[in-house]
């Protein structure tokens, strides 16, 4: 069962159990109330007739020594039949011995309460004669040396009838009551519920793989926390799938790439190495054979190295030391030094870095490797180091083809080339700015890339200073 349901059908029991007891009170206390009036009116008037019956015997000639029976059963009937009540009072006089002396029409006889009429007082009972309902009250009275004991019946079957009636109409009421409250309920159970359907959709989009969808925010109350809280949550998971994909595309991208690097060197090495054992060939064309396997097998053994390069870098817990910038770029000087198809600048501010010196070497390697090979022949390379307030920027500047802007953010992926064939002629494998990357990870840093095509590239990152004091640092 739907929770609007449950919801309403829970408050529509409530509100007729509520109104049930209600009502049976209110009606059964008028009941009540009428009762006891009723009855206290019965008293009274047994008390009436008992005055009204002595004053009678009183009256009657004293030609006898004792109230003879007739004039007792004259006088009944006369009580009985005399006054305003008397279509809803009856009589019953008995003597001494409770032998019956006058009787009215109707009355029912109870030897049982006659023989619990006190000497002294009034005693009455309720009692249901032939479906009717009657206050029953009995005394003792004395007249003319004679007890006598004085029964009445008043009718009181209205006030039941009233009471049943009561209950009819109340019965009605509860259930209009019920029909106009299931209704207004019903109506604000859905708006109550309404958020709780919203979030039921989204959750049934996202089953289906509508990651994007978000539950409309209705209301400001707890109910409004939990879809915000929802909708949050749906963005969280929508940015974890996504990257999850593009992680999944990215490893199917790199084994695809990995797949054909392999392949165009191994064919080369195959084909030539098939040459050389199947047929005679003179000692140029075998030199030319030789010279391409043993090119493609170091590419294939730099591809290999800085494969492992890469997965060593992601799980390596780095030791860093103190050193000084200038060795870095000394060391560049070294190598480049003598490197005659571009012209290589260095420019540099002295600082005390703390890095893992060898690893910073392999990306200031690799990041002018790259500028030198996508220079012409006689261009220039700007290798820059500068102080800043946040630490020591390393920047490589080339001028030569530049970059396509949708293709930078794509270059620092395994395998992934903006020039193939030309990356390939220089054995580039297109590794080298993925190590790169995971090796800045390991300093607190990342590689920023700017470029332009035809007016060059420049490639930068930011060594944080890091448990370096301030004289070390202006030193």
């Amino acid at each position: 069962m739907k929770l609007l349901y449950k919801i309403l059908l829970w408050n529509i029991v409530i509100v007729a159990v509520c109104l049930g007891v209600g009502g049976y009170s209110f009606v059964n206390f008028v009941f009540e109330t009428s009762l006891e009036r009723e009855t206290k009116q019965a008293l009274d008037e047994s008390s009436i007739l008992q005055f009204a019956f002595e004053t009678a015997a009183l009256n009657i000639p004293s030609r006898y020594d004792m109230l003879q029976d007739t004039t007792i059963e004259e006088i009944g009937y006369s009580l009985e039949h005399g006054g305003q009540n008397n279509s809803t009072r009856m009589l019953h006089i008995s003597d001494e011995e409770r032998n019956t002396l006058y009787l009215g029409q109707g009355f029912g006889v109870d030897e049982g309460f006659l023989q619990q009429i006190p000497k002294d007082g009034k005693i009455y009972q309720l009692r249901e004669v032939n479906g009717r309902y009657y206050i029953h009250t009995g005394c003792k009275m004395e007249a003319l040396d004679r007890v006598l004991h004085l029964e009445t019946m008043k009718d009181i079957t209205q006030i039941y009838e009233e009471r049943k009636e009561g209950f009819e109409v109340y019965r009605k009421v509860i259930l209009f009551v019920l029909v106009i409250a299931s209704v207004i309920m019903y109506l604000i159970c859905r708006w109550l519920t309404k958020p709780i359907r919203l979030l039921t959709k989204a959750t049934h989009k996202m089953t289906e793989g509508d990651y994007s969808y978000r539950a409309k925010v209705i209301s400001n109350d707890e109910m409004g926390q939990l879809t915000d809280d929802f909708n949050m949550m749906a963005a969280n998971l929508e940015q974890n799938i996504n990257m999850l994909e593009n992680e999944i595309q990215a490893r199917e991208e790199f084994i695809a790439a990995f797949a054909h690097e392999l392949k165009t060197p191994l064919t080369a090495i195959i084909g030539y190495a098939d040459m050389l054992r199947s047929r005679k060939m003179d000692e140029e064309k075998a030199f030319v054979s030789a010279n391409y396997i043993f090119t493609e097998g170091k590419r294939l053994e730099a591809m290999a190295f800085r494969l492992l390069d890469i997965i060593v870098t992601k799980r390596l817990d780095i030791e860093k030391q103190k050193i000084d910038t200038e060795k870095i770029f000394d060391y560049l000087k070294e190598i480049y030094g003598e490197y005659d198809r571009v012209k290589i600048r260095c420019h540099y501010e002295k600082a005390t870095i703390k890095v893992e010196s060898d690893l910073l070497k392999s990306v200031m390697i690799n990041l002018v490797d790259n500028a030198c090979k996508a220079s012409d022949e006689g261009g220039k390379v700007e290798i820059i180091g500068k102080r800043l307030e946040q630490g020591y920027l390393f920047s490589v500047k080339d001028y030569g083809m530049g970059i396509p802007e949708e293709e930078c953010d794509k270059i620092t992926n395994a395998f992934y080339m903006v020039d193939k064939s030309r990356s390939r002629s220089r054995n580039g494998a297109g590794l080298g700015l993925a190590l790169c990357v995971e090796i800045l990870r390991l300093h607190n840093s990342e590689l920023h890339i700017e470029s332009k095509v035809g007016e060059g590239s420049r490639f930068s990152f930011l060594i944080p200073w890091e448990e370096v004091s301030e004289h070390e640092v202006l030193d």
